[in-house]
């Protein structure tokens, strides 16, 4: 396969996780510095890692809330949050992984996970979470 045809069929994943509008703005601001890297990470992660089919996107979109989590890396988090959950994660779900997170990672960094939930879903996250559900 072609690093072109990589690259074409990484920015559809790219796009369809993230959101046409966030990849367009991140592709217009790279610029020709940047602009190789974002070439980059659109056939790497969005097509190599992505596009293989032995993990489905809301099983990589937990690993990926994990991660950022357990290395305190916000940006990315809030940025890969919404996609979680239109990837089909749930809110149980998510506060169980921010839980695990706290007895493998340290109780801080899920602190600071749980306060990154609630910058970018405010009061939608308790609305979304079912009373009961744990």
């Amino acid at each position: 396969m072609t690093d072109d045809t990589r690259y074409r069929k990484g920015l559809q994943n790219r796009k369809a996780v993230l959101g046409a509008e966030h990849v367009e703005r991140s592709m217009a601001k790279a610029g020709p510095f940047a602009g190789p890297w974002q070439e980059f990470i659109t056939r790497t992660a969005w097509h190599d890692v992505w596009a293989d089919e032995t993990l489905p996107w809301k099983t990589r979109s937990i690993i990926v809330l994990t991660i950022c989590t357990t290395l305190h890396r916000e940006e990315e988090f809030k940025l890969h949050l919404r996609p979680a959950l239109k990837n089909g994660v749930t809110i149980p779900e998510l506060r169980a992984l921010l839980i695990q997170c706290a007895v493998y990672a340290g109780v801080p960094t899920a602190n600071a996970a749980f306060r990154w939930v609630r910058e970018v879903l405010g009061d939608e996250a308790d609305a979304l979470a079912q009373p009961g559900d744990g």
